[in-house]
């Protein structure tokens, strides 16, 4: 079992730079995402206040579920990479707002691949710029998990598609099939 040792994130994040999409090459389950999802990513974008706009999105069985949240720095006066985000769970009733970690622990220099975990090493989640990867690199990306203490055989591989679906493609049947849906039922 790996050692625990204090976590470190990266400073000074571009925070523009890491805009855009990420497409989910591996994750520790959870009981916050859903199960079977295939083409999972994330989409961020900056809000004129600083704060991130966040949309993640898996599919399963060609349906498309999706949540929206917003990130923000867990603590402005520091270079850390450690955000805050939430989401409003159901998302079609916003009082219940659901809170998590965010911590960027490792980000290439180009800003290709990530590994986000958060403290309790209960989440872990290996991102990249494409949908699929190199082995090699993979390893690396491990690498990175296991040297911030995270016990990697938790860790389960996201199917992607050789051409992701495009989510202004997607299915008529897109409108109201929330993360919701997908984490309870059909």
């Amino acid at each position: 079992m790996a050692q625990k040792k204090a976590m470190e994130v990266v400073k000074g994040l571009d925070l523009e730079r890491y805009m855009g999409r990420w497409y989910e090459i591996a994750y520790f389950p959870s009981l916050f995402q859903p199960k079977n999802g295939e083409d999972t990513r994330a989409t961020y974008k900056l809000n004129p206040d600083g704060t991130v706009h966040v949309l993640n999105e898996t599919w399963n069985g060609g349906k498309r579920a999706f949540i929206q949240g917003s990130a923000y720095k867990a603590d402005p006066k520091t270079d850390e990479a450690k955000f805050k985000v939430k989401f409003y769970v159901p998302p079609f009733l916003p009082i219940f707002p659901v809170t998590g970690d965010y911590w960027v622990l490792y980000i290439d220099p180009d800003y290709q691949h990530a590994v986000i975990g958060q403290p309790s090493r209960s989440y872990l989640w290996i991102l990249s710029r494409t949908a699929h990867i190199e082995e090699e690199t993979y390893k690396q990306l491990i690498e990175k998990a296991v040297e911030q203490g995270y016990d990697v055989s938790k860790l389960h591989k996201t199917p992607q598609s050789e051409t992701p679906p495009d989510t202004d493609t997607a299915p008529d049947d897109t409108k109201g099939v929330w993360w919701f849906k997908s984490l309870f039922g059909k």
